[in-house]
């Protein structure tokens, strides 16, 4: 008589896998961007400058010590970690294989970029570098862009998901 196992069947399991590299490699050209504008940018405009590029947009250069917005200001400690858990939860997100969606990993990757990439900012000066700024709305940045993006792209996979659900086996 042979013993039955009795355990469970195992859930997904995360996996990166070779096909995957080119998630990645969009969320570092993203934070290599951001960084790169960034420095531009610290380079080229004293805080608080401006410059017009074309109506309505400005160059401007000037820093956030909060979160979007200008919310939070000085909460500098609650913003790397609440990043590190939001980094951590997209990168479980991204190489979990019930997010296969390619949209909603696109999504994901652009939002792993531009959390890092303001990450890197708020760890090492304690502030983030804005630069674009339009009438009417706050100054923002590479990685705030890649943020909004991203979670465009996620409301668009969960909205008008395409793939066919699952055959219930008979």
């Amino acid at each position: 008589m042979q013993d039955a196992d009795t355990r469970p069947a195992a859930g997904p399991r995360l996996a990166i896998r070779p096909r995957d590299g080119w998630f990645l490699a969009l969320a570092a050209a993203i934070v290599g961007l951001d960084q790169l504008t960034k420095w531009i940018i610290r380079g080229w405009l004293e805080r608080g400058e401006a410059y017009s590029l074309i109506w309505p947009l400005k160059i401007v250069h000037v820093t956030n010590s909060g979160a979007a917005f200008g919310m939070f200001q000085g909460a500098g400690p609650l913003l790397v970690i609440t990043s590190v858990v939001g980094m951590v939860a997209i990168l479980v997100y991204l190489f979990n294989p019930g997010f296969a969606h390619p949209l909603m990993r696109l999504g994901l990757a652009f939002m792993l970029g531009g959390a890092v990439g303001n990450l890197i900012d708020r760890v090492s000066e304690g502030r983030v570098v804005d630069f674009v700024k339009v009438p009417n709305f706050p100054a923002f940045n590479v990685a705030d862009s890649a943020i909004t993006i991203g979670v465009f792209f996620l409301i668009w996979a969960l909205m008008f998901d395409t793939t066919p659900d699952p055959k219930p086996e008979s």
